[in-house]
């Protein structure tokens, strides 16, 4: 399906390469024969792989280590510190260049992508793929291979407005990115105009959650793996075969990941940020059996806390004990009056006398935490931004 080394002869400088999306559009653009390059601000997880790639990086507080006359890719984070084709347009070029699958939707698409690609690979159809999260069952969170490429696309900033696969599998929408879009409908009708021009759509809303047993807990990921199941088939992947290397799927980092145990209690993180997403996160370690569900949450981006905020609270009221830290602004200004401080005395509200702490570091939450574990709780670290540092400080301090 793949044309050879199509991006060969191509000398490509990628801005934010240490992100989780540039990460694997520079491991896919090199292994297509780009000359490869980039820089970054700290150092990431997903840089193991960048490197290992054979990919120069520059670590610096200001862009540095562009070569001559390079094509230059931004991430979203740097667009106003560095010119250049945006993370949208590159994508497009890469989609464009093999047979595709685009999961999009507002919760699961990290999941539902890489239990496509997990499955095409054991099922030795030998995917390229670019999934926001790395896969430990696949080693990486982007690689290049002669069948599918499967794609994790984003509607935060309209980016899959601009791509063109052969499918598109659509997991849910709701209303989360409060800057990009006024209302729900605006966002629909971004999906809508988009899906028009895609030859083949799955459409998470309309099937039922599968049957087949799942190494991944959760309702939310019986959903998903419907979706995946659905796309495989229109893949021409017999459907029992899917599900039976579905079943071996044992997540993506950061989506419900075990961490350790320790004093008799279990350590989870999730990417969750969203109420519906924090409420299925819940939900997933009640199926697991949890004597109690203590909760460390970070809430990420100040235009979602100030939309939010209640909703927030009304689904961590499901846990039993929740500390809330201070907001991770990622790529957004502060907003006045706007802190974490709302979810905390939402929660409060709605569910007096739970234990509610108001834990603006992470080091206050990891104290919170261990000051209150026992032996069949599960601990579950929540958020989108760095939140997850703190669920290796909460093993440490019970151990």
């Amino acid at each position: 399906m793949k044309p050879a080394r199509p991006l060969s002869g191509r000398t490509i400088w990628f801005a934010g390469i240490g992100g989780a999306g540039l990460s694997s559009y520079a491991i896919l653009a090199r292994a297509w024969g780009a000359d490869v390059s980039g820089w970054d601000r700290f150092e990431t997880p997903y840089l193991r792989h960048v490197r290992a790639a054979g990919i120069r990086v520059e670590i610096s507080q200001d862009p540095a280590g562009q070569p001559d006359g390079a094509e230059i890719v931004v991430s979203t984070a740097f667009r106003a510190a560095v010119a250049g084709k945006t993370r949208a347009e590159f994508l497009a070029e890469l989609v464009a260049l093999q047979a595709s699958v685009v999961v999009a939707g507002t919760h699961g698409k990290t999941t539902t992508a890489a239990m496509i690609a997990f499955c095409l690979d054991r099922l030795g159809q030998d995917p390229s793929f670019l999934i926001g999260g790395e896969v430990a069952q696949l080693g990486t969170n982007a690689r290049a291979g002669t069948g599918w490429l499967v794609v994790e696309g984003d509607e935060s900033d309209r980016t899959i407005a601009s791509l063109r696969p052969r499918m598109a599998v659509v997991t849910n929408v709701e209303l989360d990115h409060h800057t990009t879009f006024a209302s729900l409908a605006e966002l629909e009708e971004l999906f809508d105009t988009w899906l028009a021009q895609v030859p083949q759509v799955v459409r998470g809303a309309s099937l039922a959650p599968t049957a087949i047993d799942l190494s991944v807990p959760g309702e939310h990921n019986r959903r998903n793996a419907a979706c995946a199941l659905a796309a495989l088939e229109l893949m021409g992947v017999e459907p029992e075969g899917a599900a039976a290397a579905l079943a071996e799927f044992r997540g993506a980092r950061r989506r419900f990941e075990r961490r350790g145990t320790a004093r008799g209690a279990t350590v989870y993180d999730d990417y969750a940020h969203h109420p519906t997403e924090i409420a299925a996160s819940i939900e997933a370690a009640r199926s697991e059996g949890a004597g109690r569900v203590l909760v460390a949450f970070q809430p990420h981006l100040f235009s979602r806390t100030r939309h939010l905020a209640r909703d927030l609270a009304q689904s961590l009221t499901r846990a039993d004990a929740v500390c809330v830290t201070e907001i991770y602004p990622a790529r957004e200004a502060p907003l006045p009056g706007v802190t974490g401080k709302l979810v905390v005395d939402a929660l409060v509200e709605l569910r007096p006398g739970m234990p509610v702490g108001w834990t603006p570091s992470l080091d206050d939450a990891v104290a919170f935490l261990t000051r209150r574990v026992r032996a069949g709780d599960i601990v579950l670290t929540l958020g989108a931004g760095d939140i997850d540092r703190a669920a290796e400080l909460v093993l440490d301090g019970l151990g």
